[in-house]
């Protein structure tokens, strides 16, 4: 058969392709390519003299953002919040030695609530690694216990390959924190590059998705038997997606059911068969239901001490455990379940859903009334009275139930910091929608509220961001005003001002006979000033009758990020409270508990 001279010419041109070299590129610029490739539109980070050539591959690229904070633990902070609004992974980039150590608060707060993030770190040159050179540390072995994983790249070839993998085992199984080590030579070498992976095969990591249909089988017997059924809940329905699901079963069913403080928004906070948060600050309801309870549905959920107290007394009264959860290690760890179900929650829900559809089973209704009446009789005690008419002093339950009572219509996300005015917020504000409540839960971190608004704001620049704090966590990332200032991130921030570190003065005047060491704040700054100089609004709010007026104007100030000082009563308590060793259902209710 005769060849044609342009078939000759398709053939000459295809197999000099194919023998092309790949193209030639630095290590740093082979980063900002996988970055790219996945679709990562923000990175906050802090150069130093480890990741230049990396800072020099983002200056000749414009499809990243890159946000220079003013402290590399904020960094981390800002790229969780993001991810914890979005469910996209966040990222981060710092240098070597003491920008990796500033980040390590970061990375371990976002491990512990189980947030999909990838921090790039620079290292010194791979000669110089172990002679403790300049601005040295031992990253891998520093962040070890607090990532998901961490990778040291040696070699400029494999830097393709090793962020595929990081991003993969960050957003999958139960996600978390990945940090990818990269030395400076490795970040400055041209090596050939042709192309980032499409997919990444790891033998040793392959989490399950899809649970035993046999032991969703099991929970569904479970649950229809059940004469006093519960649903508790926790992040792991938010991490999963899963709130719309979590939905239609509770509708389908009839059941009560809770949220961690890490899971509200999953279910609506207004919906009648939600109970409140549960736990060491949860609602008498709440923390009974979950101790009463014959059959216990946990989905998403790790059963931790400020959930369910003192384990002893928690196992004192017989139930059925179904526990849902990816991740195995997580099931029976400190409570002992019947019927574990490893999968994602979304996809175990679906199945679970299925089923009851299929079965036509249909709870006990004689039953389920009975439950509910007991429930209605633990909801008359109303524990989450306060003084709310007090024309005298602002009580911070007030300034959060305002906010909610002008923002529970609007698209709004709510940031905390951590203390007093962190479980205020969670009890106050009825968050209806997922992803709207971004706080610290496991590590319980002071200072991040600031930064995961910034984070936020990004992401989300038409929707109201507010960050509720206190006067002591305020001050650990307070430098991060001038980062609102240069990327316009308008936020607004709501500090519950009460002079004391509130959470460790409310612990000591109950556990030690008011001996406040330590707690008191006594040198302020002059917050409204603080602000200003920042380039911001500040606003001093003293009396009760102004809380209204002030959220209202700093609302309309869109472009502006607003600093209120709310000064609260400063011998305020939250409650409920469970004491440490104690039961969830020994609890404390309000002053005259003490």
């Amino acid at each position: 058969m005769e060849i044609s001279k342009a078939e000759m010419a398709n053939a000459a041109n295809a197999a000099a392709a194919a023998t092309q070299s790949p193209i030639e590129l630095r290590g740093g610029e082979i980063l900002v390519k996988a970055l790219q490739a996945e679709n990562v539109k923000y990175i906050w980070g802090y150069p130093g003299g480890a990741v230049l050539h990396i800072y020099d591959a983002f200056f000749k690229q414009d499809t990243i953002q890159h946000v220079l904070v003013r402290h590399e633990q904020a960094a981390v902070h800002a790229a969780d919040g993001y991810a914890r609004a979005t469910g996209d992974v966040g990222v981060a980039l710092v240098t070597s030695g003491p920008g990796l150590t500033n980040a390590v608060t970061g990375i371990a707060t976002a491990y512990m609530d189980s947030i999909p993030m990838v921090i790039i770190s620079g290292q010194v040159p791979t000669a110089a690694i172990g002679l403790d050179a300049f601005q040295e540390c031992d990253t891998v072995g520093i962040t070890r216990p607090i990532v998901k994983h961490n990778f040291l790249v040696k070699d400029a070839r494999d830097m393709a390959e090793v962020m595929k993998k990081a991003f993969h085992i960050a957003r999958s199984g139960r996600p978390g924190p990945v940090v990818v080590d990269v030395p400076k030579d490795v970040s400055f070498n041209k090596v050939p590059y042709s192309g980032y992976p499409e997919s990444v095969e790891m033998r040793s990591y392959n989490p399950v998705r899809k649970g035993h249909s046999g032991q969703i089988r099991k929970a569904l017997q479970l649950l229809m038997a059940a004469k006093r059924p519960y649903i508790y809940t926790g992040g792991g329905v938010l991490l999963s997606g899963a709130s719309g699901e979590l939905r239609q079963l509770v509708e389908m069913l009839g059941y009560p059911v809770t949220n961690t403080l890490m899971g509200l928004g999953a279910f609506p906070a207004t919906n009648p068969k939600f109970l409140g948060m549960l736990g060491m600050h949860g609602t008498w309801e709440a923390n009974n239901a979950m101790q009463h309870c014959d059959v216990l549905l946990a989905v998403g959920a790790r059963f931790d001490d400020r959930v369910i107290g003192n384990p002893k007394h928690f196992a004192q009264n017989e139930r059925k455990i179904i526990h849902i959860d990816i991740d195995p290690s997580s099931i029976s760890k400190r409570v002992k379940v019947d019927v574990p179900i490893v999968g994602d929650v979304k996809d175990v829900l679906t199945e679970l859903i299925a089923m009851i559809k299929e079965s036509g089973l249909k709870p006990d209704n004689n039953a389920l009334g009975a439950w509910w009446s007991t429930i209605d009789g633990w909801r008359q005690r109303n524990c989450m009275k306060y003084d709310s008419e007090n024309t005298e002093v602002i009580k911070p339950q007030k300034v959060i139930e305002t906010l909610y009572g002008m923002t529970k219509d609007a698209d709004a996300y709510i940031t905390s910091d951590v203390g007093q005015h962190q479980m205020w917020a969670a009890q106050y504000y009825k968050f209806d929608e997922p992803r709207r409540w971004i706080n610290s839960g496991g590590l319980g971190t002071m200072g991040v509220g600031i930064p995961y608004a910034m984070g936020i704001k990004l992401a989300k620049p038409d929707s109201e961001v507010f960050c509720v704090t206190g006067e002591g966590s305020v001050q650990m990332c307070i430098q991060e005003l001038s980062t609102c200032l240069q990327y316009n991130t308008p936020i607004k921030i709501l500090s519950l001002n009460n002079r004391y570190l509130g959470m460790v003065r409310q612990w000591q005047q109950i556990e030690y006979s008011g001996r406040y060491s330590h707690s008191y704040m006594d040198a302020l700054p002059d917050f409204v000033k603080l602000a200003e100089a920042y380039g911001h609004v500040g606003m001093l709010i003293e009396r009760p009758e102004d809380v209204e007026p002030a959220l209202r104007e700093a609302r309309k100030l869109k472009d502006r990020t607003v600093f209120m000082d709310f000064r609260t009563d400063p011998t305020e308590n939250v409650f409920p409270m469970v004491q440490a060793g104690k039961g969830i259902t020994e609890m404390l209710l309000s002053p005259e508990d003490l």
